[in-house]
């Protein structure tokens, strides 16, 4: 039997699913684009150089790689719980894919650059605008779940100040973003007794 579309006007998200785990998946490759470098040592390397040159950009590959990771698990969430929306949350959770589409981009910069304050701060931008769009599709899908809600609120009260921090300390602040990895606990914290995990 075929399924039929309850209202014409609206998008079917599955379409939109398909979309984003094209995009996720090429942007999670491309964090790790520029990690290896032929010539990058005059003679063949020891554990100090390969530390020097390779420490710093496999720490931020790594945390945007989960990060990348757990907003997918989210938005996958969302767009279960979302069969059908307007175009107006379709055009937001194009901005959403856009905002992970930079990720790359700005991995890269704070990979190679990451005592760099203006750098920080555009790796943590991003970061913030990521975790923003997420918490109002979250909103917007289920505003009378205030689990859900917490849950994807906590990683934008993590980015944002951590964009701040960024400003000051970057060298350091990638211990502060971190911790919103915390928001796997947070809707398990406020969910209701008998509710399911979830991101």
């Amino acid at each position: 039997m075929k399924w039929v579309m309850s209202n014409p006007e609206l998008f079917e998200m599955r379409r939109l699913e398909m979309l984003s785990n094209t995009i996720f998946g090429v942007a999670m490759t491309l964090l790790a684009y520029d990690l290896p470098k032929t010539g990058a040592f005059a003679s063949l390397p020891d554990w100090t150089d390969l530390y020097r040159l390779y420490a710093g950009k496999l720490a931020s590959l790594v945390l945007s790689f989960v990060i990348a990771g757990l907003f997918w698990i989210s938005h996958h969430r969302r767009l279960a719980q979302q069969p059908e929306a307007g175009r107006g949350i379709v055009i937001l959770n194009l901005f959403f894919l856009l905002s992970i589409i930079l990720l790359p981009v700005t991995n890269g910069l704070y990979g190679n650059y990451r005592i760099s304050s203006a750098v920080a701060v555009l790796y943590g931008i991003n970061l913030t605008l990521i975790a923003s769009l997420n918490a109002l599709l979250w909103w917007l899908a289920r505003r009378d779940n205030w689990p859900d809600i917490a849950g994807a609120i906590f990683p934008v009260l993590v980015f944002a100040p951590g964009t701040a921090i960024a400003a000051v300390y970057p060298q350091y602040v990638q211990y502060f973003w971190g911790l919103a990895f915390g928001a796997l606990l947070v809707r398990r914290f406020v969910a209701p007794r008998g509710e399911g995990e979830a991101t």
